[in-house]
This record gives structure tokens, sequence and C-alpha cells, in this order.
């Protein structure tokens, strides 16, 4: 026989109380759970936005780096006191690029390297100018989607969709046709009329970067090793090695 235990039941009334502790409790916890939740996601959100982040001033006029300073990303701002109409001003984009050259094609950048007063306000844009048959060869922009707006001529466009599809979109473009370019993805545009063309694009970055396939792959500096190369493209080695001596075209 086990000895009796003395059992005391707690009263009604703080049974209840107790209740409705536990219950509180249980509400509570769930409640920080999905806070917590909510804040993960807008901070996820806030780092995959797919522009540059917003400024904190009206003004953040790029000046050249301290020595030894710190490193930021983006450009040292200007005293908002100092700054002047030139800051935000650039001339002369009316000036057809020099398209003599291999790809048959120039590219005019208006960025924050040209305009100081575009650090942080998120946009830039380029002028590109096209021979005949002359082409902007695959490219990407790591950091900005892309909206061109013909102004003279006849361009195929296109860009290739990520994997596994790999699709192309592709599409004919005549003067005052737009057409965009997503962000990251490579894509191209070939003049294809008898006359020069003109395009001008805006991009959401103040420093867009730009990847030439081509000159990327190989033209690095230094060199992939060819077997690399050779067993991505299958090709043959000394095919890649040709390639690879070749002078590729610095067109953006």
């Amino acid at each position: 026989m086990f000895p009796m235990q003395n059992f005391s039941p707690l009263p009604p009334t703080q049974r209840i109380v107790k209740i409705v502790r536990d219950k509180t409790l249980a509400i509570m916890k769930k409640g920080v759970s999905f806070l917590v939740t909510v804040a993960l996601m807008a901070l996820a959100s806030s780092l995959v936005s797919a522009s540059d982040p917003s400024p904190l001033q009206d003004t953040c006029v790029a000046i050249a780096e301290p020595k030894n300073a710190v490193f930021v990303n983006g450009k040292f701002c200007k005293n908002p006191n100092l700054t002047v109409a030139e800051d935000f001003f650039l001339s002369g984009l009316d000036k057809p690029g020099n398209t003599s050259n291999p790809v048959g094609s120039a590219v005019t950048p208006v960025n924050v390297a040209q305009i100081a007063g575009l650090n942080t306000l998120g946009i830039s844009a380029v002028r590109i100018d096209y021979a005949p048959y002359g082409q902007n060869p695959p490219h990407t922009h790591p950091r900005a989607t892309e909206i061109l707006t013909v102004l003279e001529g006849t361009l195929l466009v296109g860009f290739i969709t990520s994997n596994p599809e790999n699709r192309l979109i592709s599409k004919v473009l005549y003067k005052g046709d737009v057409f965009v370019f997503p962000v990251g993805l490579i894509h191209f545009q070939f003049n294809i009329g008898h006359t020069n063309a003109v395009a001008i694009a805006a991009l959401s970055s103040q420093n867009p970067g730009v990847i030439t396939i081509a000159k990327a792959v190989f033209g690095s500096n230094p060199a992939i090793n060819p077997d690399v190369l050779s067993r991505a493209f299958q090709l043959d080695k000394n095919v890649v090695e040709y390639l690879q001596s070749r002078f590729w075209w610095p067109n953006n």
C-alpha cells in the first residue's frame, strides 16, 4: 500500500485566475512570435530591394573621398548648404558617340561619376549610339533595371531569363518604342537597320554597373584557366585560348 498523499485543490476562484493567467501567457507568446516573424520579413524585404536605398536628406552631392576615409557604400556628401546647380547638371548628351569600334556602338553614361548630385538618388541614364548593324553586346547590370526608348532607327532587343528556362524575350523596336530589361538579366540591342540608331535608357541605380559577357569571360584579368572554359562552353582548348588572346572592346 502506498501512503495516502494529502491533496489540497485550489479554491474555485484561484483556479479561474490560474486558467486566465495561463491562457494570457500563451497568447502573449504567440503574439511575440508573430511580431518577430513580421520584423524578420520586413528586414528581408529591405535587403532584397531592387533599387538603391532611399536618401535621408534632400541632397547628397558626391565629393572626393577624404584620404584614408572609411569605405562607404556610395559617395561622401558635400555639405547641402554648399550645393549649386552645376552639381545636378550635364551638357552634351545631344552629341553622338563614336561608333567606329569592333562592336559598332557607343555608350555615353550619365551616372554619379558624371553628375555628382545623383548620389543616393537611385537613378542614372545612358545614351547609346549604333552604327548600321552595330550592337550593344550581351551584358548585364547587377544593380539596376533598365528602361530603353528608341529615338532613331530600328533595334532588335532582348533579354534571357534565368536558369533553368533561359527563355529569350525579344522584340523589334522602332522610333518611339520602349522596352524594359529586368535587373541582373543578360540583354542586348542590335541595329538591324541600314542607318544609324540612337536610344536613351534610364537605370534604377546611381551606379548600375555592367558586365559584358564575352569580355568578362574571355577577357578577365588574370585569365580564367582554359580548361574551365573549354568544358563550360564545350569548346576545344585551342579555340578558348584564341578567344582569350583577342581584344574585347569595353563598350560600357
